[in-house]
Parts: structure tokens; sequence; C-alpha cells
């Protein structure tokens, strides 16, 4: 039986920034249960995290999720569990997400469903670390979260699982 490239573990980061949707972040969870990459929350969040909605959209695998709260964002640069590199996915970039070459320990980063992530953010991460998902529609805002988090992540695992 031949070995599946899935099967070399490296880690990749998710970070969500301030969440406000439980839904999405259900969604997310899940997909990290099954890219096993560890899930950052930053609080404060826009719901519980017993959220029926989470519960629905994704808990069923939150017992195989390595999730991590932080209290804020210096908590979670402070954490020995923070990525090593950080990714900011916005649409305040130039750089698309497929020209980047992802590294073991890196983190993807996603502001929230309302805002996005604040500008001060975006100057901590720095020009070079923002990257963003090509749209043909630039008259249109941006994807929905978990939609953006798929897209970025399993681009991020491709390249992990295969290198």
């Amino acid at each position: 039986m031949g070995t599946f490239p899935y099967l070399i573990l490296r880690m990749l980061h998710v970070v969500l920034f301030e969440p406000e949707i439980p839904q999405n972040t259900g969604n997310i969870g899940r997909m990290c249960a099954l890219t096993q990459s560890r899930l950052h929350l930053i609080h404060p969040l826009g719901f519980e995290i017993t959220d029926r909605n989470l519960k629905r959209a994704g808990m069923d695998y939150w017992h195989s999720l390595d999730v991590h709260h932080h209290d804020d964002w210096a908590a979670f640069k402070r954490s020995p569990k923070a990525p090593r590199r950080l990714w900011l996915l916005t649409t305040k970039a130039t750089q698309s997400y497929w020209d980047v070459a992802y590294a073991d320990g890196d983190g993807l980063v996603f502001g929230n469903e309302g805002h996005g992530a604040p500008e001060w953010l975006h100057n901590d991460v720095g020009e070079a670390g923002r990257i963003t998902i090509p749209q043909r529609n630039e008259s249109l805002r941006s994807l929905n979260l978990s939609t953006a988090a798929g897209i970025a992540t399993y681009e991020a695992v491709r390249q992990l699982w295969s290198g």
C-alpha cells in the first residue's frame, strides 16, 4: 500500500482575529481538525464557544481540534504555541496567496467578518506578510470568512504535504 503525502506531519496555524459568526468558526475548526492544523482564536469572540451554531457547524470535530484561545493579539504573539511566520489574508494586498512558499509553522491570519483586520494589525504583520485571494469582480467586498480560510489553508497544506 502506498503512502499518502498528508501523512507527513507539518504544522500549519489558522488564526482568527476576533471572529463574530459561530458558524464560520465551527466550519474553520472542522477544517483544522481534518488538516491537523492548529486553530488560534483571538478574543474577544462575538459568541460563546458553547453556541449551538458553533456546535452544529463543527463541534462534533472539536475533540480532534488543536485549539488555543488568546485574550488578545499581544497574548497570542507571546504564546509559545504561536506560529513562526504570519500571513495576513486581506483585500488590501497585492501579493497573491499563490505566490507564497509556505513553510512548516506558518500561520494564516484572518480578520473578522464585520471589519476585517484593523490597520494596526496590518502594520504589525507588515506589507511583505499581507496576501490576498484574487477576485475577478473587484466591486464586491470579499469572500465569506470560512470560504477564504478553506481556500488559503488548502493551498498551504498542499505545499506542506508535498514538500
